[in-house]
């Protein structure tokens, strides 16, 4: 997909500035959908709350409203990954919005109507909640690819503002058109929302997947994929553990401000609707200082800034109760919060190659979903037995001491160009024999090392297991002739083998650097002996041996 050229006849944003992806119209346009539909999802989550509330008077459901409404993503995320990596980009968001619009719709119709019951309220916004999850991998992997790559990291960034702003901007307009009309004209409202997304997908042209020799992938195979390629890649489970950790505390200043709001500091909804509105400011001053703070830190130091930074909210709201401090606080909360999560999600992100990015994000989804959930539900828990002040200052002393996790899982910088695929990586010969070859398929490398470098090789050959399962090995062996320890024989097994011939296709160039480290230090008057094993159909006789 071709990036979309910046709007002429204006002045346009310099090309380092926070809002240089705006230069770039289609991005522009997605963004501003988004931002729409955003304030409509934030207005019919008060407008769910407030008609569960009339009609059932139970604290218990309306909790569920939220689970309704985030439990899909921990379901769905992961196929609907798979999917987005698999299909059309452009039909599948058309389909996904269209379902999200229809639901809203109905909603709508039946709350004006009288007809809604708990039940019906729950089962409509669960799949409001499949729509979104089916979206969220694919939309939030495509926006970045619509800027320059030097522009990647802010755009990911605008997408963090965009949520925060939306938060602070839609329950308050929800609150008025709940006040003025009805919880029914609300959903409707954001059923309209879903237009703006709608029209700007339809109008995009890119999306295709391009057509390749090999037959797509199964589901449940690119699923695997998508998981077998996480699980090897150390960088990414170092963002995840990460991620998780720091969301798990951070939580609690959102999931209690509500609480803090009514009993600490005596506001009603319009009070609280101020305090959304300073973590908004915050947000956007995060966005404009983004930029110059990644020229100040990596990316570790960057989390832990905004660590730090919400540890000292968390303190500020168990200890001050003082309107205009905590609001204050707040503002720098915003600031923190984009920090951190558009250097989580851009980390992540930047670490996955193109073929697995929407799976690959669906994970991180998972984990902040997840870290979300689980947290705030602990912390609330916690706070209902032990009060709200201990509960923020407990928050504030993990959250402070957070930083330390990235001294046993630092960051590890992996530049774009070194997950682009090699191309040239040869392909394996074909089978000999007439027979379709079925089943999983062995590979089995035999090296012999330089004089003097058996150690370094078999150091070097344990790293490229990591390179193997990434690309699609189920299972990796390192073995050693016992009679001949110069003899050393890696075996791999791979499901298919027409995955092994995607296996080849998703070899990066960083891969090819590991592979060619072993080279380096085999035995040039050796050189790898490759055999590939294939499973025999039962009754077969002209199967490759």
């Amino acid at each position: 997909m071709g990036v979309a050229p910046p709007t002429s006849g204006r002045a346009l944003p310099a090309p380092g500035s926070a809002w240089a992806p705006f230069r770039h119209r289609l991005f522009a346009a997605m963004w501003t959908a988004q931002f729409v539909s955003n304030i409509g999802g934030w207005m019919q989550t008060v407008g769910a709350q407030w008609l569960m509330l009339s009609l059932t008077g139970s604290a218990t459901y309306v909790a569920l409203v939220s689970t309704a409404g985030s439990l899909p993503v921990m379901l769905f995320a992961v196929a609907a990954g798979a999917i987005g990596d698999l299909v059309d980009r452009r039909r599948f968001l058309l389909i996904s919005q269209t379902l999200m619009l229809a639901a809203a719709a109905a909603l709508g119709a039946l709350a004006l109507a009288g007809l809604v019951t708990p039940w019906t309220l729950l089962a409509l916004l669960f799949a409001l909640g499949i729509g979104q999850a089916l979206t969220s991998p694919t939309w939030q992997t495509l926006q970045p690819e619509l800027v320059t790559p030097p522009e990647r990291q802010q755009a990911i960034s605008l997408g963090s503002v965009n949520q925060n702003l939306a938060r602070a901007i839609g329950p308050a307009i929800g609150g008025v058109i709940l006040a003025a009309t009805s919880a029914g004209t609300v959903f409707l409202v954001n059923a309209v929302s879903f237009v703006a997304v709608l029209a700007v997908i339809a109008a995009w042209r890119g999306g295709a997947r391009p057509a390749g020799a090999l037959p797509r992938e199964h589901l449940g195979d690119a699923i695997r994929a998508g998981g077998r390629y996480v699980a090897a890649s150390p960088a990414l489970r170092v963002i995840l553990i990460r991620a998780v950790a720091f969301i798990f505390f951070a939580s609690s200043v959102w999931a209690l401000l509500p609480l803090a709001a009514e009993s600490s500091l005596h506001l009603g909804s319009g009070g609280y609707g101020l305090l959304l509105g300073c973590v908004g400011v915050g947000a956007v001053g995060g966005a404009l200082l983004l930029p110059r703070l990644r020229t100040l830190l990596r990316a570790g130091g960057q989390l832990s800034a905004g660590s730090l930074v919400l540890a000292a909210v968390a303190l500020v709201l168990a200890l001050v109760h003082v309107v205009a401090v905590v609001a204050v606080a707040l503002a720098f909360g915003g600031l923190a919060w984009v920090l951190a999560l558009s250097t989580l999600s851009s980390a992540y992100q930047l670490t996955l190659p193109g073929w697995v990015k929407a799976r690959g994000m669906s994970f991180y989804l998972i984990a902040f979903q997840g870290g979300n959930a689980v947290g705030s539900a602990v912390l609330g828990v916690l706070a209902q037995h032990v009060g709200l002040t201990a509960t923020f200052v407990a928050a504030a002393v993990a959250l402070a001491l957070g930083p330390l996790i990235g001294l046993r899982f630092p960051f590890q910088a992996i530049s774009p160009e070194e997950l682009r695929p090699a191309g040239d990586w040869p392909a394996p010969p074909p089978p000999s024999g007439t027979a379709e070859p079925a089943g999983p398929v062995m590979v089995s490398v035999e090296y012999r090392p330089r004089a003097g470098q058996r150690a370094a090789m078999l150091t070097a050959l344990r790293d490229t297991r990591f390179s193997r399962r990434r690309t699609g090995a189920t299972s990796w062996r390192l073995w050693q002739d016992a009679a001949d320890p110069d003899r050393i024989v890696e075996q791999f097994v791979v499901a298919s083998w027409d995955e092994h011939l995607r296996q080849h296709d998703r070899v990066t160039h960083r891969d090819v650097a590991r592979l060619e480290q072993v080279r380096a230090l085999t035995d040039p008057e050796h050189p790898p002996i490759v055999t590939h094993w294939l499973t025999p159909a039962p009754g077969s006789t002209n199967a490759a041996p």
